[in-house]
């Protein structure tokens, strides 16, 4: 019962691990995404982007509220 008790709690840590990892990964892309639409809208980065195809990017927003849910594990 000890190690089920042991295995349980590792896998919560490593469940909540992921969940931060995910959070970290979106995190970081929009950030870049941020950081890429301010170049294509401000002077004088702006020109380059519009020569080379450069646009606007979406931000990663998920509006499903079931897509946003964390997912539920039972045993």
């Amino acid at each position: 019962m000890l190690r089920a008790s042991e295995n349980f709690q590792q896998l919560q840590a490593e469940l909540a691990n992921t969940e931060d990892r995910v959070a970290a990964g979106r995190r970081f892309y929009n950030a870049n995404v941020r950081e890429l639409n301010t170049k294509v809208e401000t002077f004088p980065t702006s020109i380059i982007a519009g020569m080379f195809g450069f646009a606007r990017a979406e931000y990663f927003e998920a509006e499903d509220p079931q897509v946003r849910q964390a997912p539920t594990v039972s045993f």
